[in-house]
């Protein structure tokens, strides 16, 4: 081979040329078939499978992240109190780590039942026109009012009418909602009532002193004429978390109710709070109903 055969030109084998069958190289510019070039950054491509991605379901849950998200503990904490058995799933207890749970089985803590959301308290000046419900097709409801409040899935303690107005309690904490419905203490809710003509002082003093209709005790918490309005408008105070209580004692002493309206919920009221709005209760509005 002579010192150009093969080469590009500058002396130097360029390694492209390979012999045909006849001895000759094929140069670049010839029109014999090239092989496949391996050269750096032509290499062919591995056919390497991909790793197999674990499938996973949103509606699951690491166990120590739900202990924790229900504001019990750490989630370092969790996997301790899960290690030692304080942790059960739907009646059983599971104590290893890395443990799944779905967001609507059961889990309690001690005992006690948690919830993975975060606790909210909403406190609602409900207008008239909507229903106290969380149920659907029911037209204008209070949860229609408060449903850019909080992405936790609150619910309303006790009812109000369509028609009647005032303070509604919002939350998904079960131990503030059983403080209501507790039926040894309750929390007393304070209603404006205003009645279609004036409410007789032996009237009062029956509401007052309690009575029976059809052989049930009928009894409230205070009643009392308001200073400085007209006899037809009392204030009333119950411990019950709806309002028919309210409507049954006036239906049987023959007064209508023009409006009903809960001022006060404990000790959460109306100020700085207009019709129609909400707000989160402040930590020490929430601190003086956890103390009731």
């Amino acid at each position: 081979m002579s010192r150009t055969q093969g080469t590009s030109g500058k002396g130097k084998p360029s390694g492209r040329g390979q012999k045909n069958g006849g001895g000759k190289s094929a140069s670049r510019g010839s029109n014999t078939p090239k092989s496949k070039s391996f050269a750096r950054g032509n290499a062919p491509i591995k056919n390497v499978n991909p790793p197999v991605k674990k499938t996973t379901h949103p509606n699951e849950i690491r166990l120590n992240k739900y202990v924790a998200n229900s504001g019990m503990c750490s989630r370092r904490e969790a996997d301790v109190h899960i290690a030692t058995g304080l942790v059960s799933v739907n009646g059983k207890i599971v104590t290893e780590m890395g443990y799944k749970v779905k967001l609507e089985d059961e889990v309690r803590y001690d005992g006690a039942r948690i919830n993975p959301e975060k606790k909210a308290y909403v406190l609602l000046n409900k207008p008239k026109g909507f229903a106290t419900t969380t149920s659907e097709g029911k037209g204008r409801t209070v949860m229609d009012l408060v449903a850019n409040a909080t992405a936790s899935k609150i619910k309303p303690i006790g009812r109000l009418g369509r028609n009647s107005k005032g303070l509604l309690l919002f939350t998904n904490d079960d131990a503030i909602a059983a403080k209501f419905t507790n039926s040894n203490k309750g929390v007393g809710r304070l209603f404006h009532v205003e009645l279609d003509k004036n409410l007789k002082l032996e009237d009062l003093k029956t509401i007052q002193n309690g009575f029976k209709i059809e052989g049930k005790l009928i009894a409230v918490e205070e009643i009392s004429y308001i200073d400085g309005a007209s006899k037809n408008e009392i204030g009333l105070k119950i411990k019950n978390t709806g309002n028919t209580l309210i409507r049954t004692i006036f239906d049987y002493l023959k007064y209508e109710i023009v409006n009903l309206d809960c001022v006060a919920i404990g000790p959460l009221t109306k100020k700085d709070l207009p019709r129609g709005h909400w707000k989160h209760l402040t930590e020490q509005e929430l601190n003086n109903l956890r103390m009731l």
